[in-house]
C-alpha cells in the first residue's frame, strides 16, 4: 500500500466532516436508487474499494470521482458554484481593505475645488 499524501493526513477537520457527510449522502442516493455497489461502481467506472472510500469520504478519492457520482445524479452542475467568486468574502474584505489604502483622503475644500474647476457637461 503506499504512503498517504501529508495533504491527506493534515486534512481540517470540517474539510474532512464534510467529505464524510458528502460520502454518506452519495451512499444514500444510491441506496434510494435501489442500485448496488456493484452496479454503481460500474457505472462510475471505478472498483467496488473505491466506491467504498468515496462513500466514506476518504480524501484520497479523485475528485473526478465525485464529480461523477453528481453527474449520475444529475447534480453536477452544482460544483462550480463551490468555488464562486461572488461567494469569496475573503477576497472581497480583501478588496475593500485595498481600496480603503488606496484612497485618497481629500479635505473638503479641496473637492469644492475640483468640482469648480470641472466643465459642465
Amino acid at each position: 500500500m503506499s504512503r498517504a499524501s501529508g495533504a491527506y493526513t493534515s486534512l481540517p477537520p470540517l474539510a474532512a466532516g464534510a467529505l464524510k457527510k458528502l460520502g454518506e449522502n452519495l451512499a444514500i442516493a444510491r441506496v434510494r436508487r435501489q442500485q448496488s455497489q456493484r452496479q454503481w461502481a460500474k457505472r462510475l467506472g471505478v472498483s467496488i474499494p473505491t466506491l467504498i472510500r468515496m462513500e466514506r469520504g476518504e480524501p484520497a478519492v479523485g475528485v473526478g470521482i465525485y464529480a461523477t457520482a453528481l453527474w449520475l445524479l444529475g447534480r453536477v452542475q452544482t460544483l462550480p458554484d463551490l468555488a464562486d467568486p461572488k461567494d469569496d468574502r475573503g477576497a472581497l474584505e480583501l478588496d475593500v481593505l485595498r481600496a480603503v489604502k488606496r484612497r485618497a483622503v481629500r479635505a473638503a475644500a479641496s473637492i469644492q475645488a475640483r468640482l469648480a474647476r470641472r466643465p459642465n457637461r
